[in-house]
């Protein structure tokens, strides 16, 4: 009798947990629901109050500018600058922190302020010494250092640092897999082993999540043993086998860890588009879309780079062919010239404008999912 009491009392007890368990799943599943709703209201209501040359502004990652940076914003309202070496050189963490505070209390929609901080050969603000003591090692050195908790903090630390200069986008890590030495991304990029690439940018993408710091992936689909596309047009003739087999394994990775941004190369790569680089490729953007599953944000790598200007030659053209590519953001050192091309070509009926809102919806969420804007 005692024994049976026990057993109706042990299964009593395991139906209550198992329902408070239910319940607790239940609200939770309930609050994140209402967290997405609520968030989706707010995008349109950002989205609505905007002109079309305000949201096509919002697509802007632009070079910041020597000077008037401030008064640029006001006008413009870019989605973002991106500030090089130069800046830093003879500037202070005050004086940049100052700076940026100001162009963004003149943004209607705050900005992304972004820095590439790779490690190693490509460093921007660590590079100097009232920044940093010592510039960040690169992610190769890293591991030799230290091993993959030593990554870990690597990651952790370069989020820190920029967010305490008020800089909330790193366009890094770097998923491209080198061949060899010799190749031109070899001293950018982690390895040579696509596995410990992958491992590499899952670790730091998470990390820098747990930072709420932005990170992007580059240069989608990868460069392999490719050359330089920041001084010619370069061509890709790999197999798509050996794509998917290598090159798109960080990738996946690093969608699979929640990276919200992803940079598209200027390659050439054949077996996806025998004609146009990939940055300027609707079937590597419906690729990256469709088979890969990413939803965030899709960046061009720089648009003053050789390996698109020299294709194109009119940057008008380039700055138009990015958006109909599918790019949510063009990196630009031209974002006026931009703004007009793609207002133009919205006019004219060659872009729709629900692709342009579909692209600042993207933004707007990145903004909202890292605290930029609320």
């Amino acid at each position: 009798m005692k024994k049976s009491i026990k057993s109706f009392a042990s299964l009593v007890l395991a139906l209550v947990i198992a329902l408070t368990m239910s319940f607790s799943i239940t609200a939770v599943a309930y609050a994140k629901e209402k967290e997405k709703i609520a968030q989706s209201e707010r995008i349109e209501e950002i989205l609505k109050s905007m002109t079309l040359s305000e949201k096509i502004g919002q697509m802007m990652l632009v070079y910041v500018p020597k000077s008037k940076a401030y008064e640029t914003q006001k006008k413009r309202q870019y989605g973002g600058y991106v500030i090089f070496a130069n800046s830093f050189k003879n500037s202070t963490k005050g004086k940049i922190k100052k700076r940026i505070s100001v162009w963004q209390k003149t943004s209607k929609v705050k900005m992304l302020i972004s820095v590439d901080e790779e490690g190693g050969s490509v460093v921007r603000a660590s590079k100097y010494k009232q920044f940093r003591k010592y510039p960040y090692m690169s992610p190769r050195r890293v591991y030799q250092k230290g091993g993959w908790e030593k990554v870990k903090s690597d990651a952790k630390s370069k989020s820190k640092f920029l967010l305490s200069l008020n800089i909330n986008t790193n366009l890094a890590p770097v998923a491209d897999v080198a061949y060899k030495r010799s190749n031109f991304i070899f001293s950018r990029s982690f390895s040579t082993n696509a596995n410990a690439v992958s491992k590499y940018i899952r670790l730091s993408v998470t990390e820098m999540n747990n930072k709420k710091c932005i990170s992007t992936l580059k240069h989608f689909p990868g460069y392999g043993n490719n050359g330089d596309t920041h001084t010619g047009v370069v061509v890709d003739y790999r197999s798509k086998k050996v794509f998917e087999n290598r090159d798109l394994k960080p990738f996946k990775a690093g969608i699979k860890a929640g990276a919200p941004m992803i940079m598209v190369s200027h390659n050439i790569v054949r077996c996806f588009d025998k004609r146009h680089p990939a940055s300027m490729s609707y079937k590597v953007h419906k690729y990256l879309r469709e088979e890969m599953n990413f939803d965030g944000v899709i960046v061009t790598d720089g648009l003053g780079m050789k390996g698109v200007i020299n294709k194109y030659g009119s940057y008008e053209e380039v700055a138009v062919r990015a958006v109909k590519a599918g790019n949510d953001m063009l990196c630009t050192p031209h974002g006026v010239r931009g703004i007009r091309a793609i207002r133009k070509a919205v006019k004219k009926g060659e872009i729709k404008e629900s692709q342009i809102d579909k692209s600042v919806r993207r933004i707007l969420k990145m903004k909202l999912d890292y605290g930029i804007i609320r």
